[in-house]
């Protein structure tokens, strides 16, 4: 295990653990207990959170499929959904476009992918979504697989619509 998984494992971990570290101080009743991050997913998106966390910082490579050579948006998606799942996808973003229900920007779930216009046509870019406006995706050439915010201007403007292929537990 690289120093960077073991870190994203211990974060991952220490979420799950620690949801609500802010135990109350002596003489204080304790608060009703919130779930933590990973505890609001359903264990079928907690296997993709954790599977898409543990490629956080693999560089873009166009076409790419492999996180040891690098992955594209697409071959990101791919490697999260059948190593997390077991499910196998179609290899471009369009086609994954295709695939489950569609869903509305505003009924979005941990899990669902989420499609982006950023080549000048509908479904160019995916990424899957991981709550609070969030999704992690491979950007560009040149970046490496991380986190952004779907509330950014340039994601805005380019939304394209969501798919979600788990069923809720």
């Amino acid at each position: 295990m690289t120093r960077k998984n073991a870190f994203l494992s211990f974060c991952c971990a220490a979420l799950m653990t620690f949801g609500n570290a802010g135990a109350a101080f002596a003489g204080e009743p304790l608060p009703v207990e919130e779930p933590s991050l990973l505890e609001r997913y359903t264990s079928s998106a907690q296997d993709l959170i954790l599977k898409g966390f543990e490629l956080i910082g693999i560089n873009y490579r166009f076409g790419g499929t492999n996180p040891d050579t690098g992955l594209d948006c697409s071959g990101f998606v791919q490697v999260v959904f059948k190593d997390a799942m077991g499910i196998l996808l179609p290899r471009s973003a369009r086609e994954q476009s295709e695939v489950g229900a569609v869903v509305d920007r505003h009924e979005l779930k941990a899990g669902d992918l989420v499609f982006f216009n950023t080549m000048r046509r509908a479904f160019s870019h995916v990424g899957i979504y991981l709550g609070d406006n969030r999704f992690m995706h491979a950007p560009r050439t040149g970046a490496e697989v991380r986190i952004e915010d779907m509330r950014q201007s340039y994601w805005l403007q380019r939304y394209n619509g969501a798919r979600r292929l788990l069923t809720r537990e």
